[in-house]
């Protein structure tokens, strides 16, 4: 029996942050809009985290250093990250997403991917289909999207950046190796600063290039990543669109080797947890809004008390200091401690993930 072609959208919001804040602020329209750190007149630190095209005409990028972008364009409207309200325009969207979709895969905050292979018979309803989840959008949020659509997400994802903003660029089957070769390398997930210098030695430039090029030696100089690096540079991909379970909360405990009253040694413990959860939370991309703490006393006895921050976070400060307010009023001369743990809770996606699968 012939295996059913597969058809993916990958949806992708136009500069989302920024764009949200046009829509509640109109004055911003035509203005360049800065969404991330506080500039400080040029001396602040962390980064961009969203700017719209206005802005990118003066070299500003998603992830630069916000003193640079001060420095490139120093005129523009600075605006600091709104994560409750880009949450729940998000939410909206998604719900709109998975009413057109088989199978539906949110990623990160303003992205998802969409398998329509039994909604549509072919690339034309395929394209009436992404034109209709355009509008509605558009209508329901006053949002634009661009809208790749490919048979797997690999492309899909390359497909959507093509024409932004507002594009929708398909690529059909046998088209999708001419689609891939005349763009960097670089457009392949996966592929990096690092790997991009690496691949630039090896004269490797455009990803026709790396289809090109000799797939022992790629997996010589890569390992399994190098297998992998040919398959994409071909447009293979065989990862299924899947909604994948949210993580609810990350957390740490400890357990004293002896019950305690040494408060010195109970906070250093603290410190140390929320290096461990802060580390995950870095490594998941991950903003947090909750923070608790747990404590057990040595007759087992056991509280948990949290707080809720009225930001999104995902600084170690924050966590310390809040982990151990929460703490200090459990911290009683006359009670032995047995067992400490720290949770973060309430999470959003703030940064886009790196691979499809």
């Amino acid at each position: 029996m012939k295996e059913k072609k597969r058809i993916i959208f990958h949806v992708d919001m136009d500069h989302f942050f920024t764009a949200i804040e046009e829509r509640e602020h109109p004055e911003f329209r035509g203005k360049p809009v800065i969404v991330g750190a506080d500039p400080k007149d040029g001396k602040g630190r962390g980064v961009v985290s969203t700017c719209n095209y206005s802005a990118r005409k003066f070299g500003v990028r998603s992830g630069m250093p916000i003193s640079k972008a001060w420095k490139l364009c120093p005129e523009a409207v600075y605006l600091p990250v709104n994560y409750e309200l880009y949450t729940k325009v998000s939410n909206r969207i998604m719900d709109i997403l998975r009413t057109f979709a088989d199978k539906f895969q949110q990623w990160g905050i303003d992205e998802a991917f969409l398998d329509v292979s039994s909604k549509v018979k072919d690339y034309a309803e395929a394209e009436r289909l992404a034109r209709q989840i355009k509008k509605e959008i558009y209508e329901k949020e006053g949002l634009t999207c661009s809208i790749g659509v490919a048979p797997n997400k690999l492309v899909a994802k390359i497909a959507s950046d093509f024409q932004k903003p507002d594009g929708l660029t398909i690529v059909k089957t046998e088209d999708v190796e001419k689609f891939l070769s005349s763009l960097p390398v670089r457009k392949l997930l996966w592929v990096g600063r690092k790997t991009e210098q690496k691949l630039k030695a090896m004269k490797i430039k455009t990803i026709g290039d790396l289809a090109r090029f000799d797939p022992a030696v790629l997996t010589e100089t890569f390992g399994i990543m190098g297998t992998q690096l040919y398959l994409m540079a071909h447009g293979i991909d065989r990862s299924e669109v899947e909604e994948r379970n949210k993580i609810k909360s990350i957390s740490r405990e400890k357990t004293f080797e002896e019950d305690t009253s040494n408060f010195e040694l109970v906070l250093g413990t603290l410190k140390k947890l929320a290096k461990e959860v802060h580390s995950d939370v870095l490594e998941e991309n991950i903003y947090f809004k909750t923070v608790t703490v747990k404590i057990r006393y040595e007759n087992f006895e056991t509280h948990t008390h949290s707080k809720t921050l009225s930001f999104m976070t995902n600084r170690l400060e924050d966590l310390k200091k809040t982990a151990k307010e929460l703490l200090k009023v459990y911290l009683r001369p006359d009670r032995k401690i047995r067992l400490i743990g720290v949770r973060v809770s309430n999470f959003v996606s703030g940064k886009r993930q790196k691979t499809l699968a």
